[in-house]
Order: structure tokens, then sequence, then C-alpha cells
């Protein structure tokens, strides 16, 4: 069943922005690959935003009963934070900009960029109910 679902699913680009200004930080419009661990390298300004606004923007040519997504975040391969959003029901041959907010630690908790940069991996997994129907994963590199 998941593997149904993921030849109709697609994520087509990621932006983030500084929550508060609005102002772009980091953005990816090439399609992510299903297969392939991928590298993303983002302005070590990031690191002091308050939030950052992430935008998804999907596509699905099935429908999508409970689509949400579980996002673990790994530094050195150890869980340091995991998150859950949902999204909801999505209509077939659809696409969807989807926009979450995360708030960053206060900065005396934030790790140096220069520790984060090449060992932090976010992990996402985009669920319908309990069935995976995609799967990312990205090292992230502060410059």
């Amino acid at each position: 069943m998941a593997q149904t679902a993921l030849s109709g699913f697609s994520i087509n680009s990621i932006k983030m922005k500084d929550a508060e200004t609005g102002q772009l930080v980091w953005a990816n419009s090439g399609q992510w690959n299903l297969h392939e661990p991928m590298v993303a390298h983002l302005p070590r300004t990031i690191l002091q935003c308050s939030a950052v606004a992430r935008e998804i923007v999907f596509s699905s040519q099935r429908a999508i009963a409970d689509f949400h997504l579980k996002q673990k975040i790994l530094l050195l391969g150890q869980v340091i934070e995991e998150w859950v959003f949902h999204f909801g029901f999505v209509i077939p041959n659809s696409t969807n900009t989807w926009e979450q907010t995360i708030s960053a630690e206060k900065p005396e908790n934030m790790l140096a960029p220069e520790v984060l940069s090449g060992n932090l991996v976010i992990e996402t997994l985009f669920y319908d109910g309990s069935n995976l129907i995609h799967r990312s994963e990205v090292t992230l590199f502060y410059d």
C-alpha cells in the first residue's frame, strides 16, 4: 500500500524563512530524491532565528486521508529532537503548500554551527495514517 501511494507523491520545494520577519533564509526547488540521502547547505544565520517558518510544496496524485510527518533530528547518529506535524486530508491530483513554524532553543542552549555542520541529519517520514508514503534524509551543513 505504501509503495502505491509513494508513486503518486512528490516534494516539489522547501523554503525556510525567519518566522518573525518573513525573510527567506534558504530554498530548494529541486524535487527531493526518494532513494538517496541528500545534503543541504544553509546559512549560519538560520541558527540565529528565534523561529523558522518551513514551507513545503508537495503534490499527490492520490487522496491522502491523514497526511502528517514525523521528523527526527540526529546529531552524530543520536536523536536529539523529534517533532510531529499534522496536515489532514489531501485532495487527489493536487499541489499543496504546507507551512510549519519551528521554535528554536534559547541562544545559550544552541550548539555552535561548527559542531552541527555535517553532523546534523534531518530524517523526515511522511505518512497517510500509519502508511509511510515518503522518507527523506538530509545532512545539514552551515556555511
